[in-house]
């Protein structure tokens, strides 16, 4: 019965299809992160200035780390923006700027903040004609500090978003 089993996850791996490469440098619309707050602080003290400086110094590490890479990053106009709650979740209106930008793809960011010691961070990388995720990944990070999401999006950076998988 466990060779049975272990037979048939092996079989299984085998029938997943190959894992796509790192998508190659292109130009891309970055909408940033949207920044979520369901913590209690947040809902009897409101928006902390340190916060929103650590989202704005997150940005703006994540697209030097893009732009190093090759990707020519630009800015969706203000009011396109406006109208869109959440790119991540945006029912495909985030491609459909980008692909108005002539940009091949979209990268947008979320920020759930659980609690002071507890973040919910994820990255999104779509084809801007498709709109089809291309590479997503999220990680719980622990603290509320700069260096916690410099280290949680550098992994998400690395680690998910521009792995490159093995050939074999």
């Amino acid at each position: 019965m466990r060779h049975g089993l272990i037979l048939a996850f092996v079989l299984g791996l085998t029938a997943l299809p190959a894992a796509a490469q790192a998508p190659e440098p292109g130009r891309a619309t970055w909408f940033g992160l949207h920044f979520i707050d369901t913590s209690t602080e947040g809902q009897i003290n409101g928006i902390r200035a340190d916060e929103t400086a650590r989202i704005a110094a997150t940005e703006a590490f994540i697209a030097e780390d893009l732009a190093a890479r090759g990707f020519v990053l630009t800015a969706p106009p203000p009011e396109a923006v406006a109208r869109i709650r959440n790119p991540v979740h945006s029912n495909g209106a985030d491609a459909r700027i980008a692909r108005k930008m002539g940009s091949d793809y979209v990268i947008a960011g979320e920020v759930q903040k659980v609690s002071n010691l507890i973040q919910s961070i994820n990255l999104h990388l779509r084809d801007a004609e498709t709109g089809r995720t291309l590479r997503a990944g999220s990680v719980e990070i622990r603290g509320n500090t700069d260096e916690a999401f410099r280290r949680g999006y550098g992994y998400l950076l690395r680690n998910v978003i521009f792995r490159e998988e093995r050939k074999e």
